[in-house]
């Protein structure tokens, strides 16, 4: 066993790690301390949990049904296999990207977030994003120094979920910010999960007249797992079978509203 593996040496590890140097100081004196243990265990789980809370504040996921709800038998083609395989969250380690392609409803942005969620339990910083929200806040920027600022929030964490890409379109200014977002993640090896309701042929309608375009998809489906979902909308399915509800029960009734009568009135 190397000096550096002793159960001494591992908990003086422990104690540095957590920056703890009075009791690393004293560390001859407490060591044999039956509390000491306790302790470590107990200020390691404080601060797991605040960093989880505070990575979870940072990434900005909102409300979302968990995995485990969603209804795989509803889109008429999904990988699920491609999908879960996302969740071991080996595409972190390459540095690579994936895209979830299909029509608005079928659950992109469910697993979009619950991926984000999963990596942030995992320990990693992660920010999540739509395309709008993104790029109307980088091009809000007034100056070089600000951009620079705001993009380096984009560019830092380990995983950058952008969701929505392709519901609007987009001028050259939105293009160029996007490709500017891309091609740091690119270049710095750190992936993008991607949302979209367009097949990449149709991005070209989504930036009518940017030039980076091509080199924009280039980039981010290299080294990409590329999953399309084809199916119905499930929240018009949830919507019409509510409706479909509401019509079964027929209409509600108001209740009859009977005053005192006059003869029992007049009796009293």
């Amino acid at each position: 066993m190397k000096s550096s593996d002793t159960p001494d040496a591992l908990i003086q590890d422990r104690l540095r790690r957590l920056g703890l140097y009075g009791l690393l100081a004293s560390f001859h004196e407490i060591a044999d301390k039956p509390w000491l243990g306790e302790l470590l265990g107990l200020e390691e789980a404080e601060r797991k949990r605040r960093s989880l809370a505070r990575r979870v504040r940072t990434a900005r996921l909102g409300v979302f049904k968990s995995i485990a709800d969603f209804d795989w038998s509803w889109p008429s083609r999904v990988d699920r296999a491609a999908i879960d395989e996302l969740f071991n969250l080996g595409f972190l380690e390459e540095g690579a990207n994936a895209v979830l392609v299909g029509p608005n409803g079928v659950g992109k942005s469910m697993i979009l977030k619950n991926l984000a969620h999963h990596a942030l339990v995992r320990g990693n910083t992660v920010r999540f994003t739509t395309a709008s929200d993104m790029l109307a806040d980088l091009a809000a920027q007034d100056s070089a120094a600000a951009l620079a600022r705001h993009l380096r929030r984009v560019t830092m964490p380990r995983l950058l979920c952008i969701d929505e890409v392709g519901y609007l379109s987009y001028s050259n200014r939105y293009a160029d910010l996007l490709f500017e977002v891309v091609t740091r993640r690119y270049e710095a090896g750190k992936s993008i999960l991607v949302s979209t309701n367009k097949a990449f042929a149709d991005w070209p309608s989504v930036f009518p007249h940017a030039a980076c375009t091509v080199t924009l998809v280039d980039r981010l489906v290299h080294r990409a797992e590329i999953i399309e979902i084809e199916g119905e909308s499930y929240r018009l399915k949830e919507a019409k079978e509510r409706a479909a509800l509401r019509t079964s029960k027929g209409p509600v009734k108001k209740p009859r509203v009977t005053g005192s009568s006059p003869s029992i009135r007049a009796s009293e």
